[in-house]
């Protein structure tokens, strides 16, 4: 069976490898591995979000999904108190060297391992859309219920992985959400509470 990005303990050789990305306008070195997501580069749908969204400069965010850490170290690096939250130890494992090299601090957690009672004011999240439509609804709705009565949740998607049925199925479970931004084919998606 092909390992996927999502899986828990990558069976493949950790073989890492350094990648420059370009995030806010400047050019920052990542460390990436085999067996996590976008292990060649910073990949199309997060330069997206990154490029159409302004890391707060205060509050908590949520980077779920954080893979090898270029939303979260992009978002700690602003001001703001980050939680890195991936199933792929491997990815977890990858942030917080990255976070550590940018002397930026992230904390990274398994979904089960974040406090229970960790509120927060944004979620980024280019979400894994591969893991199947249930699963995918499921994560959403186990996260979105985190955000603080005025917080947000800012996605990216593509739109040919179905942004727009996404942005539909949200609103029909009572989270308002506009699409903000359309760029190479990827929509940034806002949440919010009703």
């Amino acid at each position: 069976m092909a390992e996927h990005y999502f899986d828990g303990t990558p069976s493949s050789e950790d073989r890492r490898r350094d990648v420059t990305v370009v995030v806010g306008g400047r050019e920052v070195v990542f460390t990436t591995s085999s067996g996590v997501f976008s292990q060649d580069g910073l990949d199309k749908a997060t330069a997206v979000l990154l490029h159409h969204s302004t890391p707060p400069a205060a509050g908590t965010v949520l980077d779920l999904g954080c893979g090898w850490g270029p939303i979260a170290c992009t978002v700690a690096a602003a001001g703001s108190t980050v939680w890195a939250v991936d199933v792929n130890e491997r990815a977890l494992e990858l942030t917080r060297l990255n976070a550590d090299r940018l002397g930026v601090t992230v904390h990274t957690a398994l979904p089960d391992d974040v406090p229970a009672d960790l509120v927060v004011d944004e979620i980024w999240s280019n979400p894994p859309i591969r893991i199947g439509k249930d699963a995918l609804h499921e994560l959403l709705l186990r996260w979105l219920p985190r955000l603080a009565p005025d917080g947000v949740a800012r996605l990216v998607v593509g739109k040919n992985l179905g942004a727009d049925s996404l942005q539909r199925w949200l609103g029909e479970q009572g989270w308002p959400t506009t699409r903000v931004a359309t760029s190479g084919g990827f929509r940034v998606l806002e949440v919010h509470r009703a």
